[in-house]
């Protein structure tokens, strides 16, 4: 299946907001074709991760043919002669369309297969072993356009809307979710305190029952014991 520029750039974007459990990068915000300045790097996906660990910029550039390939190396933010976006960077790829001893140092690279799955070919993200993907992640981190990139979130963040609209939004439907949770887990310990209190209810009940099953014993045993007394007394008159 020959995919076009924008499935595989979407294919990207996909993979950008991958956990790292499933080979990803576990980005919170990726997007495709934003502009980093007037007239700087605009990349085909880039994504950021902000989890405490491994936290930055991660850029994807797609490439569909070798003269693709071959012509990105001349871009000024690819021969070094300016910063380029992302502190992590791969390229990729139809199967076989890059190979892995052409990509520049601390490059990553991935293939897309006919069924449109993503496979790693080159990069942390083959590494099995938690501590050594860990490892690998941080060797590979570059210096980044940081000028750029935050204007290319400020950018992309005035094109959502009000931020601080969205930020009241979204506190105070935090407060409602709490205050539903505490409500929710205040029921749910009401509901425990009555379901003891029928269980001891219960309890009393079988005891009570217990209790009065013998009573009703002797009652019938006595009355039994009279029942007699009373024919022996007949027939003596």
């Amino acid at each position: 299946m020959k995919f076009t520029h924008k499935e595989l750039t979407e294919l990207a974007v996909k993979w950008l907001k991958r956990p790292q459990s499933q080979k990803g990068p576990g980005c919170h915000v990726a997007v495709s074709e934003c502009r980093s300045g007037w007239s700087d790097e605009i990349p085909d996906a880039i994504g950021f991760r902000a989890a405490g660990k491994n936290d930055g910029s991660i850029i994807v550039e797609v490439k569909i043919s070798r003269s693709d390939f071959l012509a990105d190396a001349k871009k000024s933010h690819r021969n070094g002669s300016v910063k380029g976006l992302g502190n992590w960077r791969y390229y990729l790829c139809p199967e076989g369309v890059i190979k892995p001893n052409e990509i520049p140092d601390n490059w990553g690279l991935l293939y897309v297969n006919n069924r449109g799955h993503i496979k790693p070919i080159v990069g942390p993200m083959n590494e099995s072993n938690y501590r050594t993907r860990m490892r690998f992640i941080e060797s590979m981190r570059q210096e980044s356009n940081v000028d750029g990139e935050r204007f290319l979130l400020v950018k992309l963040l005035s094109r959502v809307g009000d931020a601080e609209t969205l930020n009241t939004k979204f506190r105070e439907l935090t407060n409602t979710v709490s205050q539903l949770t505490k409500d929710n887990d205040d029921k749910r310990a009401l509901n425990k305190k009555y379901s003891k209190i029928i269980w001891r209810f219960n309890q009393m009940v079988d005891a009570i029952r217990k209790e009065s099953n013998v009573i009703v014993s002797k009652v019938e045993s006595v009355l039994d014991f009279k029942q007699s007394d009373l024919k022996i007394e007949k027939r003596r008159h």
